[in-house]
């Protein structure tokens, strides 16, 4: 009989319960404290899983009253969401996405899964996979932006990092990947609001991402806290039960969001906790994070006859099993027990501003107004976000400190260090005083350029920060414009540094402004980053994971949208879009500008016809036609011209990355195997269907910009 086994076969209900149970240590917070006694727990062995515990020491010594303590001596599973990094901060995901990099996503990931494990965590509660095409919900900033194939390869890059080829290595965690499903489409963008999609949408679009997690070995899935259609995800077994693990094959555990197993009442799906438990247990959801439903409510639930001791089993069998494969059983000190070197951490500093270097996407460079020339003597720094380090984290820092996160001032220091700098705030990011515009306005008197530091607070993006407007908070607004009039009357260019968790709707700051960055929040050394950039140290190479509105009535706005019967047309009143704005965003899905000047030529793609077992190898000419080295961004999109369901505009199938020197030719190459291009049919069933395919490939989603060839797929 196996170690599993043996337990379970030895185990009281209580003990299999409380392997079903997560619990929250104080130290972080993210919902309602709803768990009692915990250590006693623990050391009654009526606990086995516990979240938000920080500190290698504190780690074992809970583990130690666990393995030692109770009865069966089993091993805690400590976890923690560390989305971006742990103590040191990456950029937020929102950001890593615009680097369109999975080789950079999965070291990015392994360097944070290294560091967490060294301070004993086990489980992380990331990737974060739920597409997101409404900017107004907070969560968009955890997520892969609004593109099913990005956030796919986003799902496999990250799961390998994290949890390295084998889990019972002392530095891997186990990935759980959320939030399955269709989290990301909440009504009007509205934290923990309903969800309605037709399941063609969920489909297509949001359960890719989770089919790759479990492709690439995914430990664990996380079910939404939203309903679908009615059924809130925590007791959908239509979808959990029968979709993932049927349908995708997944057999590891499913853990309940915080609380989410107790908010079936809520929903008004459950009478008591009992009915919840059986709700949720039925549904296959294994571990219950903070009701307390499975250890109060399954019980009852056994005694009316509404579950039975099998899927008790059945569910503990599963968390066990994950606990043997992270190596606990063997040895539960693995993680937390040696220090990293100094060196390790360090390196690790490097490669979080080679990341948040990368993930910086300047929107507009008017009049090469970027970078900076190396001998300015003068510069004026101005807005609430030039330095708070705290701001820079982002909204979700797990272990990280408020301090020691480079500012952009700090940065700028850095690499101008024989300029005269001057900084002022102006004004708060929230709250309504203005009184001190003037005197920030004339702070920027004698500056050879002005950075304006502006946008959104960390916390206003995230868990429960839904956004109604899309602009900038407080009075930022009035800051910005009178420095942009100051600038004007003093021919002066302003670089406009825009932080945020989410596209802003400011037409009037990017039609303005010189030059505008995409900061998103880049963590750690975000100031270094932004400042690398600014120099011309480095070119800018991020690129928007999400379509950017020039209006809050534009979202939801996305670049996979069908034509209708009547395509948008601005010469045609009777066509699809609006009366008071153009249907147009502010910038497409893809867009970024680097510091070179790139000219694509000669699509080309061979086989020109195919069957469903056949790769398409589609090249392009590239030229940097620039005076500066850069890295170009490749998008390969296709669109089916002609199919028995309407199909998107576009689809993203592939991306390049190209570095190419001043002056340099390249031949780029982008695989598309043919079975990629299959569809869902009438009937919800993947076809490959005869017809001809539109491949494009360029820089962005914008058609305009885009160039490409025909291909014709043969039954």
């Amino acid at each position: 009989m196996s170690r599993v086994e043996t337990l379970i076969a030895q185990m009281t209900l209580a003990e299999k319960l409380g392997q079903l149970t997560m619990a929250a240590a104080s130290h972080t917070v993210t919902g309602p404290v709803v768990a009692d006694e915990p250590l006693a727990a623990i050391e009654a062995g009526t606990i086995g899983n516990v979240l938000n515990l920080i500190g290698a020491d504190h780690v074992r010594e809970l583990q130690r009253l666990a393995v030692q303590r109770s009865r069966l001596g089993i091993p805690v599973l400590f976890a923690l969401d560390i989305t971006h990094g742990y103590r040191t901060l990456f950029p937020v995901s929102l950001a890593a996405a615009g680097m369109f990099d999975p080789p950079a996503w999965e070291h990015m990931m392994r360097a944070i899964a290294q560091e967490a494990a060294a301070e004993g965590i086990a489980m992380t509660f990331a990737p974060m996979l739920d597409v997101a095409r409404d900017p107004r919900w907070g969560r968009t900033v955890e997520g892969p932006g609004e593109d099913p194939w990005v956030a796919a390869r986003m799902a496999q890059a990250m799961v390998r990092g994290l949890q390295s080829a084998n889990l019972a290595e002392a530095n891997a965690l186990a990935a759980v990947a959320k939030h399955y499903c269709a989290y990301g489409a909440v009504t009007g963008g509205r934290e923990y609001a309903s969800v309605d999609l037709s399941e063609r949408t969920v489909l297509e679009v949001h359960e890719p991402p989770f089919a790759a997690a479990v492709a690439a070995g995914a430990a664990a899935i996380m079910p939404a806290f939203t309903d679908l259609a009615g059924i809130p995800m925590t007791a959908n077994a239509r979808l959990l039960e029968r979709g993932l693990r049927a349908r995708l094959g997944f057999t590891g555990v499913l853990v309940s969001d915080y609380n989410a197993i107790g908010e079936l009442m809520a929903h008004g799906i459950a009478g008591d906790l009992a009915e919840a438990a059986a709700l949720a247990l039925d549904a296959g959801v294994d571990i219950d994070m903070m009701s307390n439903a499975y250890r109060r409510g399954l019980p009852v639930a056994l005694e009316r006859g509404r579950v039975r001791t099998a899927q008790i089993d059945a569910a503990v069998r599963r968390v066990l099993t994950l606990k043997e494969r992270l190596g606990l059983f063997d040895d539960p000190f693995r993680r937390g027990t040696t220090p990293e070197a100094d060196s390790a951490i360090a390196a690790r500093r490097v490669l979080a501003r080679s990341c948040a270097t990368r993930a910086l996407i300047m929107l507009t460079n008017e009049h090469a107004t970027l970078p900076l020339c190396e001998r300015v003597r003068r510069l004026a720094v101005i807005g609430p976000l030039a330095d708070v380090s705290a701001e820079m984290r982002g909204p979700w820092w797990a272990a990280a400190a408020p301090e020691g996160h480079v500012t952009v001032l700090e940065g700028l220091r850095a690499a101008f260090p024989e300029a005269q700098i001057l900084h002022a705030e102006g004004v708060a990011i929230e709250g309504g005083d203005s009184s001190a515009i003037g005197a920030a306005i004339r702070g920027c008197a004698g500056a050879e350029a002005i950075v304006l530091c502006i946008g959104e607070a960390a916390t206003m993006s995230g868990e429960a920060a839904s956004r109604a407007q899309l602009d900038l908070p407080g009075r930022q607004r009035e800051l910005a414009e009178a420095v942009l009039e100051h600038a004007r009357a003093h021919a002066v260019p302003v670089v406009a540094v825009l932080f945020s968790g989410r596209p802003l709707a400011v037409p009037w700051l990017t039609e303005r402004a010189d030059a505008v960055l995409a900061a998103w929040f880049l963590g750690s050394e975000a100031g270094n980053a932004i400042a690398d950039v600014l120099s011309g140290k480095a070119s800018p190479s991020g690129r928007t994971p999400v379509t950017w509105p020039r209006a809050l009535g534009q979202i939801p706005i996305f670049y996979a949208q069908r034509p209708s019967g009547r395509p948008s047309d601005a010469s045609n009143r009777y066509s699809s879009g609006y009366r008071d704005e153009t249907s147009a965003p502010l910038f497409p899905f893809g867009h970024g500008l680097t510091y070179g000047r790139f000219r694509y030529a000669s699509v080309r793609a061979a086989p020109l016809e195919v069957s469903e077992r056949d790769t398409i190898e589609v090249r392009v000419e590239l030229t940097n036609e620039g005076t500066r080295a850069a890295e170009e961004t490749v998008f390969l999109f296709a669109h089916d011209k002609l199919a028995s369901v309407a199909r998107p505009q576009l689809e993203l199938k592939a991306v390049a990355k190209v570095a190419l020197a001043a002056g340099a030719s390249a031949t780029v190459s982008l695989g598309l195997p043919a079975r990629d291009l299959r569809f869902l049919g009438a009937d919800l069933i993947p076809r490959f269907e005869p017809g001809e395919i539109e491949l494009l490939v360029g820089p962005c989603a914008e058609r305009a910009r885009l160039i490409g060839c025909v291909v014709s797929l043969r039954a």
